[in-house]
């Protein structure tokens, strides 16, 4: 994956968080401020903006793309997505000779584990680790599979953790004050945390056309 697929992958995030925009916000003023879709979007127009370097690989990139989220949304899901990404591409450095299924899950364990290092979480909590962390398991389990196969485990384990969280109780935020009100709403971060995921699976056919 080079520094070209590293900004097409996040220009696709950002074109899913302007298609996504109200929604998030809907479902985030259910439970908090109102304000995750207009965040996700500032946040990833900074990504998407992080200019192509021909030198610099995707990891290099992805931290880059960081740096410009935790500058451009300093809130608390904004920094979280800086985290994961600047983790997530620290970690694919100098990956050239590894296989697309590789680099993506090694990318996720570590976006996953820098989401539970800053956020102080954990999975059970109703919160965007609760996407992210089995999806970096299935990622790991079914990284020598070959892409389509790899891509629709990782599918279906997104898709129950979605419902999974959906049925949580919110232990953090301002979600933690409606408590078990908050069991049966969908959790707006493990939204937003699964429009990322589904934009790196998709990437995957770019990445080897």
């Amino acid at each position: 994956m080079t520094s070209a697929h590293a900004s097409e992958v996040l220009r696709s995030i950002q074109i899913a968080m302007r298609s996504e925009r109200a929604r998030l916000i809907d479902l985030d003023a259910a439970m908090g401020d109102g304000d995750l879709g207009i965040t996700m979007v500032k946040a990833f127009e900074a990504a998407s903006a992080v200019a192509i370097d021909q030198r610099g690989g995707a990891g290099a990139h992805f931290a880059k793309a960081g740096a410009a989220i935790a500058s451009a949304a300093p809130s608390t899901m904004g920094t979280l997505m800086a985290t994961g990404f600047i983790r997530g591409g620290r970690a694919i450095a100098d990956t050239d000779d590894q296989s697309i299924t590789d680099v993506l899950a090694d990318f996720f364990r570590a976006f996953s584990d820098g989401l539970m290092d800053r956020g102080k979480s954990k999975p059970g909590e109703k919160t965007i680790v609760d996407v992210v962390e089995p999806v970096a398991t299935a990622m790991n389990q079914h990284r020598s599979q070959e892409e389509a196969i790899f891509a629709a485990r990782v599918e279906q384990t997104l898709s129950e953790a979605l419902t999974a969280v959906t049925n949580m109780v919110s232990q953090h935020g301002k979600a933690a004050v409606y408590r078990e009100q908050t069991a049966g709403k969908p959790d707006p971060g493990a939204e937003a945390g699964a429009i990322v995921v589904r934009a790196f699976l998709s990437s995957m056919v770019s990445t080897n056309a």
